[in-house]
């Protein structure tokens, strides 16, 4: 029997789309999927499910490929209610954690079950299904209802009462394809944005608009583009760079031949009334109530009905309806942070610009009654009392009356009312807003609670890509690109990140990304003409203003230059950029250190352009993101040091050149297998012992690391020392073999080729050689034939008493010897390894080419004797005694 919260067999509903893919058992098919389902749910027009179904798929898809080790099945399905997800893996004998009777809570921070619990707490159905051979584990979430269709019709008013516009309404009209590219540029719009059609057609709409970017809380452009219908409010940026608030209403149409397309109305946001939809009022919001419903909702009469569904939507209507109910000229909404303390700009109208938003004010600003915002508060005249509203510096208000939203005696916010003229109001319009603010106070609340459980649905989607992103590189500087790529332009319009190599170095600017391509390096040079910002390890965000106010000085320097200049000269590159970075960087700037293991190895800076802020929630989010960016920037950095060390290592255990041998080339190739972060065992030797005498080795020792260091650099130094004391091949090998079982626990095995050669007077070459457990020399004579040139004998770093020998060879003039390491050897494709026959083959048809030219054939037969990369490292020494009329 189920237990309660779970369905155990679907419903039936009709499928209008699928989607299916399939995922191997790997680790990186976890975030395959992810984009799989973000991909068909944002195709679909899906936005507003997308980060919650990421985050369900994210857990099914890791209990299936992680925990079970099978392979992930994902089938998306689209129903008339909603989107269904299914994850199916062939582990079925493993139960699904079921909660009930009997059963303990699991534990939130355990690795298994919580993809379960997830289901629980975000889908709105979810279920199991079995099979003989998989597990089927399902969500649906359902959609949330659009109210689409309605038409509207208002009553005749006093023209005093019209909405105020410019002489000449401009309506710039776009048409834009399914893939965001502009297919249609009408005059107005070249009147408003100042691009000319040819400029902007075929250019995409995501290139010109600045989309307000917050993880979970909205619409993406793309997404909007894909609905039937859109309405609201974002900034279009202009020929000038400036960003120009709209207001716009998008239709998505068909043409005769079926194809999509999405027109976009835009006229200026002060103008919005031109397009704005008319709230819905009933015949009891008129002034009737005795209807059979009853009396109006207080609510509904204030904003209209149906009310905005969004809380953006909802504070806009607000400050709209609280500015006509009092014939303001501005009016304002603030709401209060979690801790009460202060209060951030959230929506406005008649002010300047939408500039404030997100500006944070504290609760109390002083001692008196009039300087907290948990009372009404009325200024007859702002001059006499400059400063009280902050918000209203600077905007020609002189009276404002503001009163305090509350939700069971907890303050949620502030709604302001401001007019132009001095003394218009009192005590009586307090009471008026007052009682306004009581009726909206809890849906204005019940909404920012709802846009703040978005929010964070959509930040746990976020921060789970971007850990998988930054997990699946060591490379620094990787790191540091992906920790700016996924801010800007989700949490910041632009981003620099500084780095601090040891606690005696300052902070060093390493990256430096604008969303606009154009403004990066007049950033970067602002950025680097000023102080870095203090590495302070206090955790949380905090306000730098430092690049403001430099660019700030920079603009004033460029304006003066460019009144000095002729009335009809255009203005120069260099002051453009100038003004263009100092509108970029002019609004909140702050600073989130970047701290690893208890030290500061960093900052991350995050910027909005001109009078721009940030909202509590995003600055949250990006503390998230910047302690798991410092960890990853700090594994990055110590396996970057690793490296190099590792790298110097087996530098320092290979010999620095060849020597010229007289009568003999020599030619070495070595390729060291994996990344370079280990030290391998293979090396070789070339080197004299005295006047025309050489020695040569090559050699693997058993393992890596550290410990296989130690052994090669024992032997490829006791070799040299060894042989240059006058003892033979034997007697070095040897000593050798006792000096590595000298190292006791340390020691390693060790297979080792060593000769020394003679040139002769006659053109040959004599060679004295002890093959010490190591893949035996091979010998190539000048009729194509191919033979071993010495006898196995044991290995070195095993036996106490070893009795070896040595063995004569003469290279006559056009034979070649050829010694490798067991990586070439050892090459393996499947079941096939190359081994020593399939060597053979390979140096038979090497007849008449070069010592060089031999190795190479050697090392690219090897390489594509099997399509991976190889495992192991590879040595190749190859040695040639010149025919006479070679030399």
């Amino acid at each position: 029997m189920a237990e309660p919260g779970v369905e155990t067999r679907t419903r039936s509903s009709v499928i209008t789309a699928r989607a299916a893919a399939s995922f191997e058992p790997v680790g990186r098919s976890v975030a395959a999927a992810r984009a799989f389902v973000r991909d068909t749910l944002q195709g679909w027009g899906h936005g507003d499910v997308v980060d919650d179904a990421v985050v369900l798929t994210s857990e099914l898809v890791t209990n299936a490929v992680i925990h079970a080790g099978t392979a992930a099945d994902v089938l998306c399905l689209r129903t008339e209610q909603g989107v269904r997800v299914e994850v199916a893996d062939h582990y079925p004998e493993r139960e699904v954690p079921l909660q009930g009777a009997g059963r303990p809570v699991a534990a939130l921070d355990r690795e298994n079950g919580r993809g379960l619990l997830l289901c629980s707490a975000l889908a709105s159905r979810w279920g199991v299904d079995y099979s003989p051979t998989s597990k089927n584990v399902w969500f649906q979430l359902n959609l949330p209802e659009r109210p689409v269709g309605t038409r509207h019709a208002g009553p005749a008013v006093p023209t005093a009462l019209l909405p105020v516009a410019d002489e000449r309404v401009r309506v710039a009209v776009l048409q834009v394809e399914p893939s965001g590219a502009i297919t249609a540029w009408n005059d107005d719009a070249e009147s408003l944005f100042g691009y000319a059609a040819d400029q902007v057609v075929g250019k995409q709409l995501g290139d010109f608009a600045a989309w307000p970017h917050t993880p979970g809380t909205s619409t993406g452009l793309a997404e909007a583009l894909l609905l039937s219908r859109w309405e609201g409010s974002y900034g279009l940026r202009g020929a000038d760079g400036r960003v120009i608030p709209v207001y716009a209403s998008h239709l998505r149409v068909r043409d005769t031949q079926g194809e999509p397309s999405t027109v976009c109305l835009l006229v200026r946001d002060d103008e919005r009334a031109v397009l704005q939809t008319p709230a819905r009022v009933t015949a009891s919001a008129g002034g009737d109530s005795s209807g059979e419903g009853g009396s109006a909702d207080p609510f509904e009469v204030f904003i209209g009905s149906p009310a905005p569904d969004d809380l953006d939507g909802l504070l806009q209507r607000t400050v709209e309806r609280a500015r006509d109910m009092l014939d303001g000229d501005a009016a304002f909404l603030l709401l209060a942070t979690d801790d009460e303390t202060e209060l951030e700009v959230r929506a406005s109208t008649g002010l300047p610009s939408a500039r404030q938003r997100f500006a944070r004010v504290p609760v109390e600003a002083g001692t008196s009654r009039y300087a907290s915002a948990r009372m009404p508060a009325v200024h007859e005249d702002l001059t006499a009392v400059p400063g009280a509203v902050p918000l209203l510096s600077g905007t020609g208000m002189r009276s404002v009356v503001t009163v305090p939203l509350k939700v069971e005696g907890r303050l949620t916010g502030s709604l302001g009312v401001a007019a132009e003229a001095p003394r218009r109001y009192a005590n009586k319009e307090a009471l008026r807003l007052q009682f306004a603010a009581d009726r909206i106070a809890l849906a204005v609340e019940s909404a920012r609670l709802g846009e703040l459980e978005r929010l964070r649905r959509g930040s746990l989607s976020f921060l789970v890509e971007a850990s998988d992103l930054l997990a699946g590189t060591l490379d620094r500087d990787q790191t540091l690109a992906l920790m700016a790529q996924m801010t800007v332009p989700t949490l910041a319009t632009w981003c620099a990140v500084y780095t601090i190599a040891d606690q005696s170095s300052d902070p060093y600017l390493s990256y430096v990304l604008h969303e606009d391509e154009e403004r990066i390096d007049g950033l970067k040079e602002l950025l680097s003409s000023i102080a870095p910002p203090e590495p302070v390890p206090t955790p949380g965000a905090r306000v730098w203003n430092a690049p403001a106010e430099a660019a700030h000085r920079a603009a004033l320097r460029a304006s003066v230059q460019e009144l000095g200049q002729e009335a009809s000269a255009p203005l120069s590159s260099g002051i453009a950029t100038t003004l263009h970075t100092a509108t970029a960087v002019g609004g909140e700037t702050v600073v989130l250190p970047l701290v690893a293991r208890n030290r500061v190895i960093g900052m991350l800076t995050l910027g909005k352009p001109a009078d721009d802020h940030f909202r509590q929630e995003i600055l949250e989010l990006a503390e998230d993101l910047s302690r798991r960016a410092a960890l990853a920037l700090d594994n990055a950095r110590l396996y970057s040091e690793r490296v190099s060390i590792s790298q110097s290592l087996q530098r320092s255990l290979l010999p620095p050149g060849l020597p010229q041998i007289p009568g003999v080339e020599v030619d070495v190739i070595y390729r060291a297998a994996g990344e370079g972060n280990e030290v391998g065992g293979d090396f070789y030797d070339v080197f004299p012992i005295r006047d025309q005498a050489y020695g040569f080795a090559i050699g693997d020792v058993c393992g890596t690391g550290p410990e296989a260091a130690a052994v090669t650099g024992l032997a490829r130094h006791a070799l040299r020392l060894l042989a240059r004391e006058g003892f033979g091949g034997p007697a070095v090998l040897e000593r050798l073999n006792a000096a590595i079982l000298d190292e006791g626990a340390r020691s390693r095995f060790l297979t080792l080729l060593y000769g020394e050669l003679w040139p002769q007077e006659d053109g040959s070459a004599l060679l004295k050689v002890v093959c010490a457990g190591h893949p035996l020399p091979l010998r190539l004579r000048q009729d194509g034939t191919v033979e071993p040139a010495a006898e196995p004998q044991p290995l070195l770093g095993v036996m106490d008493d070893l009795e070896l020998y040595e063995q004569m060879v003469v290279l006559d003039p056009g034979d070649v010897l050829l010694c490798v390491t067991d990586g070439v050897t050892e090459r393996r494709e499947g079941a096939r390894m190359l081994g020593d026959d399939g060597l053979a083959d390979v140096l038979r048809t090497c007849t008449g080419l070069t010592a060089g030219a031999v190795a190479a054939r050697v090392l690219r037969a090897v390489e594509r004797f099997a399509a991976e990369p190889a495992s192991d490292d590879m040595a190749i020494l190859t040695m040639r005694v010149p025919e006479p009329h070679h030399q």
